[in-house]
């Protein structure tokens, strides 16, 4: 999932938002400030039904936040790199690289999430209560709501089914259990998608039976979970084909370079039509990476914008770039690539841009995994 929007840094995790934030804010805005509070509170001003439903929401999401960020600090206590955390329609993600070293550290991981949603639920349940006897109604609506859709997402969350953390606990016990971690994966994978469908199915149901967006936002959920899981699964089942291999085993070596401040015509007339590469990274004049520029990118423009656009001002840019080293794992730079915009990692070896790592260099070394694996076995 790709961030929209950088909102900076906390504890020293990246965060940012992907633009369909906006949707589920409004519909959570809209539904509070225009029903649920109206409904609560006869008499409520449409001035403090708003603020109290525009409180609710942001903080839903800094609660939201906390949950991701438990991830993330955890996940880099136990040994993993971080590349940042990004709210998006269907809550967050956590962008990790690599895999839990171990079960207990991938439970550890898994589990926190859910923890402080519903510690931070039961905060706000328990200021609720205490303020019951007061006159700050509106404040208790919003403080109430807060306390319930945080319990709710934490009890939601640890339902045994990947994506969902639930499925990332059931994973860690199937992997310590059975001591192997690809088996584990495609199980709560598979968890994962029953359930998708048992929402859709429960979705689609509701939209017959029952008028409103309830039903139909069921069925979206649903979806998405079956969408995640599958993908998941597929992912877990090409790690393990990909075992032991290192990026310099599969990477296309010595790619040609540009510079940023070139037109694209000239990167078309000088690199394009003479070479039969599809992406070129970008260097400046010390040889830095500064950006990557691909054949898509450049599609996008017609022949007098080519004529007229420099490679800096469509290039992807260095902090959007998955960069690898030779030496890394391939399976620890798969999850980046599916976070990547342009798919593909570049290769760098002290500061020096050596090679590119594309889904075709995968693609091709899926298809010879009978012939590789063994040999592969042997050295190794």
């Amino acid at each position: 999932m790709h961030e929209t929007l950088r909102l900076g840094h906390v504890f020293g995790v990246r965060v940012g938002v992907n633009w369909t934030v906006l949707v589920i804010f409004s519909l959570i805005l809209v539904g509070l400030s225009t029903v649920q509070f109206p409904l609560l509170f006869e008499g409520i001003s449409p001035a403090v039904a708003w603020t109290a439903g525009t409180v609710a929401a942001v903080v839903f999401f800094a609660s939201l936040l906390a949950h991701e960020l438990a991830h993330a600090i955890v996940a880099r206590r136990n040994g993993l790199t971080v590349d940042g955390v990004v709210l998006w329609l269907f809550g967050g993600v956590a962008l990790l690289r690599g895999e839990a070293p171990n079960p207990e550290a991938d439970l550890r991981i898994a589990g926190v999430g859910p923890l402080v949603s519903f510690v931070i639920g039961v905060g706000f349940t328990t200021l609720a209560l205490a303020l019951g006897g007061t006159d700050a109604g509106v404040v208790v609506g919003v403080l109430g709501w807060l306390g319930l859709i945080n319990i709710v997402l934490a009890v939601f969350n640890l339902v045994p089914a990947a994506p969902l953390d639930g499925g990332r606990i059931l994973r860690a016990l199937l992997w310590r259990a059975r001591g192997d971690r690809t088996r584990a994966a495609v199980a709560a994978a598979r968890a994962g998608r029953a359930f998708g469908f048992i929402l859709v199915g429960f979705g689609l149901v509701q939209v017959l039976l029952l008028p409103g967006l309830g039903g139909i936002w069921l069925a979206l959920i649903g979806w998405f979970l079956t969408t995640a899981a599958r993908q998941e699964e597929e992912q877990a089942l090409v790690q393990d084909q990909l075992g032991g291999l290192r990026v310099a085993d599969l990477m296309t070596p010595t790619p040609v370079t540009v510079p940023p401040d070139v037109t694209i015509a000239a990167v078309v007339e000088d690199f394009v039509m003479r070479t039969r590469y599809s992406a070129f990274p970008v260097v400046d004049d010390r040889g830095r990476l500064t950006g990557l520029i691909t054949l898509n990118r450049m599609r996008s423009l017609n022949a007098e914008q080519r004529r007229a656009t420099y490679v800096s001002d469509v290039a992807c840019e260095r902090d959007e770039i998955v960069v690898a080293g030779p030496d890394e794992s391939v399976t620890a730079v798969l999850p980046r690539l599916a976070n990547s915009p342009d798919g593909r990692a570049v290769v760098v070896d002290e500061g020096r841009v050596i090679g590119i790592l594309s889904p075709t260099d995968i693609s091709r070394m899926l298809q010879l995994s009978d012939l590789w694996r063994p040999a592969a076995g042997g050295a190794r």
